[in-house]
């Protein structure tokens, strides 16, 4: 497989720049995601990659070798979008090999080629059927088959779950894992699902306004978000995050509560703190640094959402394990978890983690 990078690419149309000094270096056998807001430019850097939109300025290497001015098919990229895009009238073995069929490659080669990507995707007993015959997790398997007939030098997805139901889309997420693991390709996501981007990548690519806002690891996006736009787009739910103001030994709250800080956190750069649902325990309402009355409570089994109305803040979501006793119009004190706080400057950015 290979070693692909981005220096300080860049696209515009007309006067407009979507993408702004994009810079990437995404290792031989890395699984890459990307994911940002729509709009943000993932899937135009993805197409820029494969070939479909030409790069405004910057360069694109594969192993060291400059492709901005090559065509899609001589990047030797393969590429699963959306869509299946399967011919109706031809059968399972045949979608998958077509691209060998059309280059007159081998019969035997190709066949070879057909049953092996059959039997890592779980296809060798469906090779005869035609795709209205298939589910529509059969068919992306398919489409990821196709693309690994070619055997590629990447693979690129355009948010190939998009189309199924939830069932399959988990279904279908374990497959890409499983074939990523076999493989070990230098494979490129695009998707706006957290769980697929936190489950698949080793490294996530955030995007905003077409900028990169961080790289990283999903664990490094949880814990340490760099900024305000990270910090709320990743994870579910989405961060807590609550007005402070700077006092000469700490940070004070909206309800007049308080928070001390060791000396050298910047407290005078802070103006908001954010907190995960998951990082707030229920405590008695004088043991609370917050108070509030239960909103609405939400039970899913494994975990209680509970959406707490609090004194001089508003809305604050608590998650916790399990089936938690607490009904609507319940008063509820609120201990945010010490090491588990964010703190941001007025311009977003992470100032201290951890320290609170």
């Amino acid at each position: 497989m290979s070693r692909i990078e981005l220096n300080n690419v860049m696209k515009r149309y007309g006067s407009v720049e979507v993408l702004r000094d994009i810079n990437l270096d995404i290792q031989d056998g890395e699984f890459i995601v990307l994911v940002g807001p729509s709009g943000c430019g993932k899937s135009t850097l993805l197409r820029m990659i494969a070939g479909l939109e030409p790069i405004s300025g910057g360069d694109f290497l594969i192993d060291g070798e400059r492709m901005n001015d090559l065509r899609p098919r001589e990047r030797d990229i393969a590429m699963v979008f959306q869509s299946y895009a399967l011919y109706p009238h031809m059968d399972v073995a045949r979608n998958m090999g077509f691209s060998m069929e059309i280059r007159k490659d081998p019969v035997a080669e190709r066949k070879s080629r057909v049953e092996a990507a059959a039997k890592t995707l779980g296809l060798s007993a469906l090779k005869d059927r035609l795709p209205r015959a298939l589910s529509g997790g059969q068919r992306q398997r398919v489409a990821m088959g196709r693309a690994i007939i070619r055997e590629p030098r990447a693979f690129l997805f355009d948010e190939p779950l998009s189309n199924l139901d939830a069932a399959l889309r988990v279904e279908m997420r374990l497959e890409i894992a499983r074939m990523h693991q076999r493989l070990g390709a230098t494979m490129i996501y695009v998707t706006h699902d957290q769980v697929e981007a936190l489950t698949l990548a080793d490294r996530i690519v955030v995007l905003n306004g077409g900028d990169i806002q961080q790289v990283g690891t999903p664990l490094d996006l949880y814990e340490r978000p760099a900024n305000k736009f990270v910090a709320q787009f990743i994870g579910s739910p989405t961060m807590n995050i609550l007005p402070t103001s700077s006092q000469p030994t700490g940070l004070g709250l909206p309800n007049g509560g308080h928070l001390a800080v060791p000396a050298g956190s910047q407290i005078q750069q802070v103006s908001e703190l954010g907190v995960r649902p998951e990082h707030i325990d229920i405590v008695t309402t004088d043991d609370g640094d917050l108070t509030g009355v239960a909103d609405v409570v939400e039970r899913l089994g494994s975990d209680t959402n509970i959406y707490v109305q609090v004194d001089g803040v508003g809305s604050v979501l608590v998650r916790r394990s399990g089936n938690l006793s607490v009904k609507t119009g319940d008063r509820l004190g609120l201990h945010l978890q010490r090491d588990s706080i964010h703190l941001f400057n007025s311009g977003g950015t992470r100032l201290v983690h951890g320290t609170v």
